[in-house]
């Protein structure tokens, strides 16, 4: 298996500051990835999200099997070429996505059928075709393998049943990827909210060896705390030598918490769907530009996030364009969101070197309370 090189340059605590290399480019640690669905981060140029200081984006198996079809977009080149992407694509195996679309698939231990959520057309994900798709057709540089994401609130019987599989899922998915010289493979962590299982699954993994570890089945439901308790109980269990990934999490408060837990990486649809629904973060906590109080503002939306969405238009106009339903108002806000998520990780990176992440995170979580945790993704583009 190759292990991407992974460097920790600083730390405070459990959090850590790094860089992952990969063949296509070094990834900064902590590390948010913008969310390109279908081979696009929602309303975004790939110029524009190179702008912001993203040095990764992920991609989304499911959507992309789906259309434009795996055999298409290996003849396309894959991501990278089809869409203007030049550095390094990690993908979700599209275990998550056929979880929300519970009752149009069916669960064996094969693998899962699903009618698509587009046309109905049935489809089958194995282990084995969730790795052609992701290091074949889409070409990804992190793959994932494929899991089953627990449901919330699962007992702990039925939690316990679906993390064995998963671990079975996790060792045909390390044959079927085999030794690939410029890709790499995660494993996932699942267990939902019990330490018992979180641990399990976390050994198992260890024992199979993958490039990197991610903790999969949180933000569907389970609140800040207990996402909190559950990396408590599961980060300690990863090779401190490997990245962490948290899949799927969240808002900036939800960020701030993993990284103090010792997350290398992080993902979420939050900023450009907020975005497209007329939601900015700032750092001063969100900012819903459809309030009639912004109408005559004439303020940058936020100074301190170097991009131009931030500081080169008036909320009055932003609010002007949301109200309106222009689309250049669901362009911008995305564009400033994906800005501010680079500009906290950069700080958090910046304060972790330093030794203040600590005093960072007492100042963040007053200013930002009660804005945290929200469901992960969303089911369709």
């Amino acid at each position: 298996m190759i292990s991407f090189p992974f460097t920790i340059h600083a730390t405070e605590g459990a959090a850590r500051t790094g860089v992952l290399q990969t063949p296509r480019g070094t990834i900064r640690t902590p590390a948010f990835m913008p969310v390109g669905t279908a081979a696009t981060v929602k309303a975004l140029t790939m110029d524009q999200v190179r702008a912001t200081g993203a040095d990764v984006i992920l991609a989304n198996t499911y959507h992309l099997m789906l259309r434009p079809g795996g055999e298409r977009l290996q003849r396309l080149g894959g991501v990278h070429r089809f869409g203007g992407w030049s550095g390094p694509i990690l993908t979700d195996s599209g275990g998550f996505q056929v979880w929300s679309l519970a009752g149009l698939r069916k669960l064996t231990e094969e693998g899962v059928v699903f009618r698509s959520h587009l046309d109905g057309s049935r489809h089958q994900l194995t282990p084995e075709h969730a790795m052609w798709l992701q290091a074949e057709a889409i070409g990804a540089d992190i793959v994932m393998q494929l899991d089953e994401c627990t449901r919330f609130g699962s007992p702990h019987r039925e939690a316990e049943t679906s993390m064995e599989l998963s671990l079975r899922w996790a060792r045909r998915c390390r044959d079927a990827f085999g030794e690939r010289p410029a890709q790499t493979l995660f494993g996932i962590v699942q267990g939902s909210v019990f330490e018992d299982l979180r641990k399990r699954s976390a050994e198992g993994l260890r024992e199979i060896g993958f490039g990197g570890y991610a903790i999969g089945g949180l933000a569907v439901g389970e609140g800040h705390a207990a996402m909190c308790d559950t990396l408590d109980v599961t980060v300690p269990h990863l090779p401190g030598e490997r990245p962490r990934y948290l899949m799927g999490v969240g808002k900036p408060l939800d960020l701030v918490a993993g990284v103090l837990r010792g997350v290398d990486m992080f993902d979420c649809v939050l900023p450009t769907r907020a975005g497209r629904h007329g939601q900015a973060w700032t750092w001063d906590g969100p900012v819903n530009l459809k309030n009639a109080r912004f109408a005559e503002d004439q303020d940058p939306l936020d100074p301190q996030v170097p991009c131009p969405a931030s500081q080169d238009y008036s909320k009055a106009y932003l609010h002007h364009l949301v109200k309106c339903d222009e689309i250049l108002g669901q362009v911008l806000l995305s564009w400033h969101n994906i800005a501010f998520y680079q500009h906290l990780m950069a700080t958090l990176r910046d304060a972790i070197a330093g030794g203040t992440l600590h005093a960072l995170a007492r100042d963040l979580t007053t200013r930002w309370a009660g804005q945290a945790s929200s469901p992960r993704a969303e089911p369709a583009p």
